[in-house]
């Protein structure tokens, strides 16, 4: 038995890296669980003691039985979830063991889009209307009293995976038929336009340390469904939307039974007036390079908190930050590797290296500088780089 902290770390994508190299360097023993077919992508090998994979679509039994088989010479005293899909996982693994940590209760209110509006309703925050698609008659009341378009969505997807804009009556029961019994895995949705807006936060000992707000120009769905530049920035730390949202995720977290760990929180304001709505939270930092916009903007990297937060435990607390901004614009690009040379501003602080995608981050002490160079660059990524769409592209995971 080692007398190292030993971590388990379990990820069906591939993402964490800064995770797995603080953990390393705070002297974890780091262990990682992902599939078979992740297993050649450019993990952090160094700072490793091992490597682990199972099949994809693997049951959770499956993934029950090699934790079990692994502890038999190792003692795991933290299970994390890397990805939005593996958060139940881990809750199952430390009940399996008793160990301390969200169990799978709380972890169903940040995976189950259907019960996650239920408990933000119980707690008053407002919602687009919603109902689960069980019986027929609900269906009918539903559609008869909120008027279309509606959201169709997999209740255990992440951000706007999987997600289908219905335009009438007869698609949405054509769809529901050709479901069959895997409809009640959906919910419908009011379709809201609006500003989707997202808190990014650190807790530990049920206390928030870090949280930072962010404004889409875009809504996500839009940007994976008709393209364009995905492009958000921090919100101006000293307004009124910063200081209700901050309150909103208070309710929220604390409502949820969430007491450490990182979560991503996503609202929409409603253009009609009526005020922020919650969409969708998970226990998770943001995707799509979420974590680079905020390590711009406060400069450290949410992932390196979340590491030393996993460590420390209760005790934690988070280091001096600054208060600056960051800005975020990704999109499609026409070349496998876009040349962003001359996207040259000193704030232009992170390239993504993804194939077929253009993406940079930019940070500033201002608010007004990101806001220009945001404006000036997806303006110009527009007109440049990016590709008429193909299909819909993950663009916030």
């Amino acid at each position: 038995m080692s007398d190292k902290p030993t971590v388990l770390c379990i990820s069906s994508y591939f993402k964490g890296n800064r995770f797995l190299e603080r953990l390393h360097e705070r002297g974890a023993d780091v262990h990682l669980l992902t599939l078979d077919n992740l297993l050649g992508d450019k993990w952090s090998r160094h700072a490793l003691t091992d490597v682990y994979g199972q099949p994809p679509k693997a049951p959770l039994e499956t993934t029950l039985r090699i934790v079990a088989f692994l502890m038999r010479t190792i003692r795991f005293d933290h299970v994390v979830a890397l990805d939005d899909f593996d958060v139940e996982t881990a809750a199952a693994v430390r009940e399996l063991v008793r160990m301390p940590g969200m169990n799978v209760s709380t972890a169903r209110l940040f995976r189950d889009k259907l019960a996650m509006r239920v408990r933000a309703t119980e707690l008053g925050i407002p919602v687009p209307g919603f109902t689960g698609l069980f019986g027929n008659d609900r269906i009918v009341e539903f559609t008869a009293r909120v008027p279309p378009p509606w959201m169709h969505k997999p209740r255990g997807s992440a951000s706007a995976v999987g997600i289908r804009k219905i335009a009438s009556s007869a698609e949405l029961w054509e769809l529901v038929e050709t479901e069959g019994d895997a409809r009640a895995e959906h919910l419908l949705e009011e379709y809201l336009p609006g500003d989707v807006w997202h808190v990014d936060t650190l807790m530990a000992g049920g206390r928030i340390g870090v949280a930072e707000v962010h404004r889409c120009d875009t809504p996500p769905f839009d940007v994976a469904h008709g393209g364009g530049v995905y492009a958000v920035t921090t919100a101006p730390r000293d307004s009124e939307e910063t200081a209700q949202l901050l309150a909103m995720n208070r309710t929220i977290l604390e409502g949820f039974g969430m007491t450490e760990g990182a979560s991503h929180v996503e609202f929409i304001r409603a253009r009609d007036g009526s005020g922020f709505y919650f969409l969708e939270c998970g226990a998770r930092v943001g995707g799509a390079h979420t974590t680079e916009m905020i390590e711009a903007a406060i400069g450290k990297n949410p992932w390196e908190l979340w590491a030393d937060l996993t460590l420390d435990g209760p005790t934690w607390t988070p280091p001096a930050l600054q208060a600056g901004y960051g800005g975020l614009l990704m999109t499609l690009s026409q070349d496998e590797k876009p040349d962003l040379s001359s996207f040259d501003a000193p704030e232009v602080l992170y390239r993504a290296p993804e194939a077929y995608h253009a993406g940079l981050v930019v940070g500033a002490p201002t608010f007004e500088r990101v806001r220009e160079l945001v404006d000036t660059y997806a303006a110009r990524l527009r007109n440049e780089v990016t590709a008429v769409l193909p299909a819909p592209v993950e663009v916030s995971r």
